[in-house]
Order: structure tokens, then sequence, then C-alpha cells
């Protein structure tokens, strides 16, 4: 199974592919790490985005798309571009979309430590957090009946 982990800041959509065979975990090479959308960004920009997002997930064969979930107030609330980004994911055909608390994503990751140091994976650091929220979903699904 492989998994495309995104965590959605400001105006981008940080990406982290993943997958699981043989319970090991590994990390495929992938074109795009990070998605942006304009800050002044209209309809068609946004049906760009989308249709990038789509060929991502075609070209790399990604069976599960998991966003890392966002408060919609507070201090950390999410701003609006980052909900249209979340909506144009989600409407995506043709592969399953799940949104991940980060309550969740905490508890997976205690009850499965991931087993290298993230300096190892070769992975961007604004990257960790799209890949932290992969890993937890790979793992709840393995092994959290």
């Amino acid at each position: 199974m492989r998994i495309c982990g995104v965590d959605l800041t400001a105006n981008d959509a940080n990406v982290c592919l993943l997958s699981l065979e043989d319970d090991v975990f590994q990390i495929p090479d992938c074109r795009a790490r990070k998605l942006t959308f304009p800050k002044q960004g209209d309809a068609g920009d946004l049906k760009y985005f989308q249709a990038t997002f789509a060929k991502l997930v075609e070209d790399y064969k990604v069976d599960q798309i998991v966003i890392r979930q966002r408060p919609m107030k507070g201090k950390f609330a999410g701003g609006a571009i980052g909900f249209k980004l979340e909506a144009a994911i989600e409407l995506l055909d043709k592969v399953d979309v799940a949104i991940m608390a980060p309550t969740d994503i905490k508890a997976s990751l205690k009850r499965n430590p991931v087993p290298v140091a993230f300096s190892e994976t070769g992975l961007k650091m604004f990257q960790e957090i799209a890949f932290q929220t992969a890993y937890a979903f790979l793992m709840k699904d393995k092994y959290d009946l």
C-alpha cells in the first residue's frame, strides 16, 4: 500500500510518499515535495492545483492520501486557503482520502515509534509532519486493530 502524507501550511501542501512492504517502510523518490497555491489564487489556480495533485497521485500509484487535520479555530487554526486545498484534495477521484487528527498521529507514533531518525530518511525538514502522518496511518492500519 502506498500512502501520501499531506501537511497543509499556509498555501503549501507538503507531501511525503510512504509504502509498507514485508513490515519494512520505504520512502519512494518523488518529483514534488511541496505543491504551492498562489496567495491570491482564483478558481483556475485551484483547478490547476487539483489537477497537479491528481497527476502526482496517478503517476506514483498512490492508494491512500492522509491529511493531517488542522483546527478550525484558535491559535493554530488553518487559513481559508488551506481549507480550499484540503477540499480540492478530498474531492479527487480514484483515491481514498482520510483526515487524521494530531492526537491520533501522536498516539500511533507512541505505540509504533519510527525505527530510524528522521534525519536519516533523506527528506527535507518541512516534510517531517507529512512523513509522521503517513507513517502513523500505516502503523495504525497495520497494528492498531
